[in-house]
């Protein structure tokens, strides 16, 4: 399982080199997965849905924004997911926590 951040900040200005090493790790997980189909190991990336409450978060951010942010622990619900058997045969896929529905599990799940 890798952790992982929307497309945008992949690209985004002034996100180097995290940015382009997310979207490598992105790559790399859809490359081990077809690696490692049919041995019974899984990989997928899981992430929040949208700029989250970490230690990322510069410390001059205005509390309008800060306000706005996700909490860390919205990964909780799905990061448990894809560690429990429920999961097993889901690999190559991004996880977004945002989109987590507990009676729908594919409403978080897209194609790596």
């Amino acid at each position: 399982m890798n952790v992982s951040v929307n497309r945008e900040t992949m690209r985004r200005a002034g996100f180097s080199p995290y940015g382009p090493s997310k979207a490598a790790l992105e790559s790399g997980t859809v490359i081990w997965a077809q690696d490692l189909a049919g041995t019974g190991v899984t990989v997928n990336a899981i992430l929040p849905g949208g700029a989250t409450a970490t230690g990322m978060v510069p410390d001059g951010v205005s509390e309008q924004v800060r306000s706005s942010l996700l909490e860390p622990d919205v990964m909780v619900k799905p990061l448990l997911w894809l560690a429990s058997k429920a999961s097993d045969g889901i690999t190559g896929k991004r996880v977004v926590a945002t989109r987590w529905r507990d009676e729908d599990t594919a409403a978080a799940i897209e194609d790596g």
